[in-house]
């Protein structure tokens, strides 16, 4: 964790390898495509999953990784099923965010069908804030860190059907986004691929899903495919013919 990597415009959290491929990855390529470096944590190895190993799905997080073109993609390792809410792993997360300085950070939504997920969120949500404050002292490596707080806290939607805040055009990193979210084989349905164990995630429809989601959101603003977020405060326009456009 002490590789120097430069301040990235967005950090994107995850609870488990693969989340942030399935509900961002299309709008974390858009802003890659406008030359702005993006970041990825995951908050656990995945480990409890009924499908893959752990080697396994931390090949694939790197595999996707690659395939997606972050600048860098660190997994913490907080527990998967457990997520505690403790100063420990508040302070990785807080360590996290003031060492990338980011504008802007993705993290799960707080009403969610797998309890890591809201476990998660609220845990980022604290971190972001934490992260802000200067008596809070952390170091990375042996280097102390200054506070930072990041401008913008956007939730990505996963499985419930949330009325989003703001929707992203991702007509043309769709297609793109997709290649992550295959890098991680063991947990998604491939054609020819059998396992005899089933989930939410590896039935046939599944990826069908996703992508007829994006069709709906993108029909919301008048594109092929969207990407939808929740706020936790209401954006500000500062330029109101950069934003009406």
């Amino acid at each position: 964790m002490n590789t120097f990597i430069p301040h990235v415009y967005a950090l994107a959290f995850g609870a488990h390898p693969d989340d942030v491929e399935l509900s961002c990855g299309a709008t974390l390529l858009k802003i890659m495509s406008e030359n702005r470096p993006v970041a990825v944590c995951d908050l656990t190895r995945g480990e409890m999953g009924t499908l893959g190993s752990t080697e396994t799905r931390a090949k694939e997080a790197a595999e996707a990784a690659e395939l997606m073109g972050y600048s860098q993609r660190l997994t913490l390792d907080l527990g998967d099923s457990r997520l505690p809410y403790t100063e420990d792993s508040l302070e990785q997360i807080i360590r996290v965010i003031r060492h990338f300085k980011p504008t802007i950070v993705f993290a799960n939504p707080p009403d969610e069908r797998h309890p890591d997920h809201m476990k998660a969120s609220k845990l980022v949500s604290d971190a972001v804030f934490y992260a802000g404050l200067k008596n809070i002292r952390t170091t990375w490596g042996s280097s102390p860190q200054q506070a930072f707080r990041p401008k913008h806290l956007l939730y990505y939607v996963q499985f419930r059907h949330l009325e989003p805040d703001l929707i992203v055009d991702v007509s043309d990193t769709f297609q793109d986004s997709r290649k992550g979210v295959l890098a991680f084989a063991s947990q998604f349905y491939r054609e020819g691929k059998t396992t005899a164990a089933k989930t939410m995630i590896n039935r046939k429809e599944f990826l069908t899903g996703l992508e007829a989601r994006a069709r709906y959101l993108g029909e919301q603003i008048g594109t092929l495919y969207g990407e939808g977020f929740l706020t936790n405060s209401t954006p500000a326009i500062h330029h109101v013919t950069s934003f009406f456009t």
